[in-house]
């Protein structure tokens, strides 16, 4: 059983390299979005009917226009395509500080002053100065001290639309937005996926990222800044499976 046991990690050993090796090139990756597991992919394939009429001008004298949503119903996003905006106004901290101390002292004396009458004879065996009373003593010290601190502030202000790219059974909304920025050279990207609860979107079709479950948020970039920035994959392999 212990044979099989260590072949079955040996088996996953590979497995378990590659993904941190992965990890140490291209950088940690966002989970799936779950409620809470993974009820749906966050990439979705938004079909469009086509026997909804397409938009038509409106006729004279009139401001309605076939096809358009009603002056007085709820334009919030409600339905697979429809578009909200997601206000991202992290202004996080976090502060640990920890310490731990600890010490130990034993001490043990043992004698042996009558041990089936060959307390005298052990006195011959062993050298001199042989004590029965005083036949084993010993004594330990201990201590361990530790301390630890963790600061930390997160500051990001955005704001992104994103589409609603699935509804769950109870009505709840899965929605997902990307958002790319070239700069020259560089790339940035806003990305943004969760799930809402249709109560939750403002009359404006607005929802701050506090009131997304499973939210999955990514502000970063690509390019030649950002690629100078990154250490660099082979330095970062070193220091990860170093033993040193």
């Amino acid at each position: 059983m212990r044979l099989r046991t260590l072949v079955a990690l040996a088996a996953l050993a590979p497995l378990a390299a590659c993904s941190t090796v992965k990890e140490a090139a291209r950088g940690p990756e966002l989970s799936q979005v779950g409620y809470p597991a993974a009820l749906m992919p966050r990439e979705q394939t938004v079909l469009v009917s086509s026997r909804e009429p397409s938009p038509q001008a409106a006729s004279a004298n009139s401001l309605w226009r076939v096809g358009a949503r009603a002056f007085f119903n709820d334009q919030r996003a409600s339905r697979v395509g429809d578009i909200l905006t997601v206000q991202i106004d992290i202004d996080d901290s976090a502060k640990t500080t920890n310490a731990t101390s600890s010490s130990r002292t034993s001490g043990l004396k043992a004698g042996v002053p009558h041990l089936l009458g060959l307390e005298s004879t052990l006195g011959k065996v062993l050298p001199g100065g042989f004590d029965p009373a005083n036949a084993l003593e010993t004594n330990s010290t201990t201590s361990n001290a530790g301390a630890g601190q963790v600061n930390r502030s997160e500051k990001i202000s955005l704001t992104i639309a994103a589409v609603v790219s699935g509804v769950l059974p109870n009505g709840n909304m899965v929605i997902q937005g990307v958002q790319e920025v070239r700069t020259n050279t560089d790339l940035r990207q806003l990305t943004v996926a969760g799930i809402v609860r249709p109560e939750d979107i403002s009359s404006a079709n607005t929802i701050r990222h506090t009131q997304i479950a499973e939210a999955r948020i990514s502000y970063g970039g690509r390019g030649d800044i950002s690629r100078l920035q990154k250490t660099p994959a082979g330095q970062s392999l070193l220091e990860r499976f170093s033993p040193f």
